[in-house]
């Protein structure tokens, strides 16, 4: 997901589109030449071609910005917050008990028993991201492992530049 709101643009920058087609728009109306209006928006000419099709069939209306993309979540605040409650018990409340680690197939079956809804790995992956949980990777100490052989790191500090 490369934007702020978990997949397309902020409020601001839905905004900022939109106002960038209804300039577009006015230039429609002087019947100003494609290429133009493309070169001085720094937009394509193939996204002017479109917005000046949805202008002739629907007027400034049929630029306006349709909210955030993508699907909604199909579940609501009270079911998030009842998964978070969930999750927070640990899998061995939910009968994973061979060790204690959330894995997203586990997440997905849990979704599935507790609202009859399943999700992707990835659904899974961007909802648990969405409810503020991020992947944590478990610290093994592995039993063979010698201290005496381990290296000691320390941060190195470099003599001063000239400037």
């Amino acid at each position: 997901m490369r934007y702020a709101d978990g997949g397309g643009l902020s409020e601001r920058g839905r905004t900022t589109r939109e106002q960038v087609r209804l300039q577009a728009a006015q230039w429609f109306a002087q019947d100003m030449a494609v290429a133009e209006i493309a070169r001085r928006l720094r937009v394509s000419t193939n996204a002017v071609y479109t917005w000046r099709r949805r202008w002739r069939a629907e007027g400034e209306a049929g630029l306006a910005s349709k909210g955030p993309g993508g699907s909604s979540c199909r579940l609501d605040e009270r079911r998030l917050a009842r998964l978070a409650e969930a999750l927070e018990h640990g899998p061995a409340a939910y009968g994973f008990g061979e060790d204690q680690r959330w894995t997203l197939a586990r997440v997905s079956d849990l979704i599935a028993r507790l609202f009859h809804t399943r999700y992707t790995l990835r659904g899974v992956s961007y909802l648990l991201h969405r409810m503020g949980f991020s992947p944590q990777v478990p610290a093994h100490r592995a039993i063979e492992r010698d201290e005496d052989a381990v290296v000691t790191w320390r941060r190195e500090t470099w003599p001063a530049g000239k400037r």
